[in-house]
């Protein structure tokens, strides 16, 4: 019964075959056991009743073929497990014969069916067992393969039928899987991924017995015995296949006739880029599959249904963030014909951050500590020319790493934008400088001018005050002819003009000191006396200079912004 419970899995063409074999076996060895019993159905009577008279033995019989068909147990009623007891039965009763020779009979039928039944069911384990040790599924499938792809039995030159066995172009569904994303190069334009390619097409001429499903498909690892597509990247550069340790190749062929092929490969592809809002940009990669030789007349592609496109998870590139990838078809028609193309677009977002924190916040900083020498003297010509030139230096350095890093393009760049502006408000800082130290000098020259001339005035009227003096001492001595001094009266008279002219002279000398005026002395802060004028322009670069730049920031960070979420909505 072991034997039978590990069977439960046969199939039933095997089953119903051992079976038919274990029938014709088991009815022939009954037929042999019921013609080797059929002596013995006589019951041997014991000896005081084998003495007996001729009539009595009819009697007997009969009444013990009553008994037998009176009493007779259902057929396979387990008559095996009720032994007849091995009594002597007490001589001169009847009954108790009768009794007996229907005993020593039910054994013998229920026991019989048992016994055929456990036959039948061994014979049909053990036959099952022996066809399953006899199948080799590896030579199965060596047979299968040299029935379908045997030499004269299948040309891989001649195409697939259409769908439905028709005369229409092949159909070939591809999927692919993205497992790496290595570099995007924005000075060559260019990126490289690793993917898994997948192609499936029918073809019929391909199928196979499956042998009740216990083979499912097919492989191989060589891709030229089957017919293949003719499929090419179209915007390749580089590429290569992966053969470590072993190919990564194979194609799986189906029962019926579907084949998968399948293989690992790593692309180097064009991707051009539109850089005018860079490095606030996105950009678009696409990856352009199309049959080299077949038109669509007789080779179709499609995606797959479903899921055509699989990324790898937590895929992680260094400046970009992939945001998604569309899939579409890109038929071309030239002069040879239209030929079957398909194209996924990668939609990629460069990261903010980088660039945040090694260009713009650099660059703010450069502005800002040119700012620093509209604070320092005028006089202090080293400090103020030193610091605008290191500022101007740096901030050109820093802008010529950016170009480096990217490519000559004739249009303005964002970045090209913001690092002008910067440089521009570093070299007016520079330029500040030296109008104020232009100023500077054109206004001391000017103090110096005035200031000769205010002392050659001055000197002049001391010399006109000491000839008025001595002109007045010689009017108050007045000789006459005999050599005798005439003293003047000490006391003018109100209308003498001597007078007059003496009392104005004191009244200028001794004028009062003017009080000082509060508005006067804060618009001191912007003279406008010639020899002041530097100092007014460092005062209004102070308030000018931080002013326009936060309004440049202001009108940058709107624009590209602005024009970002345009380009994301589209």
């Amino acid at each position: 019964m072991c034997q039978c419970l590990c069977a439960c899995h046969i199939s039933a063409e095997e089953k119903s075959a051992a079976a038919a074999a274990a029938g014709k076996a088991a009815k022939k060895q009954q037929q042999q056991q019921w013609k080797s019993a059929q002596p013995s159905r006589k019951i041997r009577k014991p000896s005081w009743q084998r003495k007996s008279s001729e009539p009595a033995k009819e009697k007997q019989r009969s009444s013990s073929d009553a008994s037998r068909r009176s009493h007779r147990p259902p057929q396979g009623g387990g008559g095996g497990c009720h032994a007849a007891p091995n009594t002597q039965p007490h001589p001169g009763s009847r009954t108790h014969t009768k009794y007996t020779n229907h005993i020593t009979k039910i054994p013998n039928m229920g026991s019989g069916h048992y016994f055929w039944a456990i036959l039948y069911f061994a014979s049909l384990c053990s036959a099952s067992l022996a066809n399953n040790a006899k199948i080799n599924f590896r030579e199965k499938e060596k047979k299968v393969l040299d029935q379908i792809l045997g030499a004269g039995k299948y040309d891989a030159r001649i195409r697939p039928s259409g769908i439905n066995g028709t005369d229409g172009p092949a159909v070939v569904r591809v999927n692919i899987f993205v497992r790496s994303i290595s570099k995007i190069d924005d000075v060559t334009m260019e990126y490289s991924v690793q993917l898994t390619f997948r192609e499936q097409w029918t073809d019929e001429r391909l199928k196979f017995d499956d042998i009740q499903g216990r083979l499912k498909y097919l492989t191989l690892t060589e891709a030229n015995r089957v017919w293949m597509p003719d499929l090419f990247f179209s915007n390749e550069k580089e590429g290569h296949f992966h053969n470590i340790i072993m190919p990564n190749v194979y194609i799986r062929i189906f029962p019926n006739g579907s084949v998968l092929y399948s293989i690992r490969i790593s692309l180097t592809l064009a991707c051009p880029m539109n850089l005018k809002l860079y490095p606030l940009d996105r950009q678009i990669c696409s990856l352009r599959m199309a049959s080299y030789g077949w038109t669509t007349n007789d080779l179709v592609f499609l995606w797959k249904e479903g899921d055509p496109v699989q990324v790898v998870k937590n895929l992680h590139l260094p400046r970009f963030t992939l945001e998604k990838f569309l899939t579409d078809y890109c038929n071309s028609k030239t002069n040879t014909g239209e030929y079957s193309c398909l194209k996924v677009d990668l939609l990629f977002k460069r990261e903010f951050s980088y660039y945040l924190i090694q260009i713009y916040i650099p660059c703010c900083m450069l502005v800002i500590v040119s700012w620093v020498s509209f604070w320092l003297d005028q006089g202090a010509v080293p400090a103020r020319v030193s610091l605008g030139v290191t500022t101007l230096l740096t901030m050109a350095t820093q802008t010529s790493g950016i170009n480096a890093s990217l490519p000559p393009v004739s249009y303005t760049k964002a970045i090209d934008v913001w690092t002008g502006v910067c440089l521009t408000f570093v070299f007016g800082a520079l330029l500040e400088f030296a109008l104020v130290n232009y100023a500077s000098r054109s206004g001391s020259n000017k103090a110096n001018r005035a200031a000769d001339m205010h002392k050659e005035n001055m000197k002049k009227k001391r010399r006109d005050l000491e000839q008025a003096s001595l002109d007045a001492a010689s009017d108050l001595l007045d000789t006459d002819s005999n050599a005798t001094f005439a003293m003047k009266p000490l006391v003018r008279h109100p209308g003498d003009p001597l007078a007059l002219e003496k009392r104005l002279q004191c009244e200028v000398h001794m004028q009062a000191p003017k009080r000082p005026n509060c508005c006067k002395t804060w618009l001191s802060k912007f003279p406008t006396r010639q020899c002041s004028r530097s100092k007014r322009i460092d005062v209004i670069s102070r308030i000018t200079f931080p002013l326009v730049f936060a309004l440049f920031n202001l009108v940058y960070w709107s624009t590209y912004l602005f024009r970002e979420e345009e380009d994301e909505t589209f």
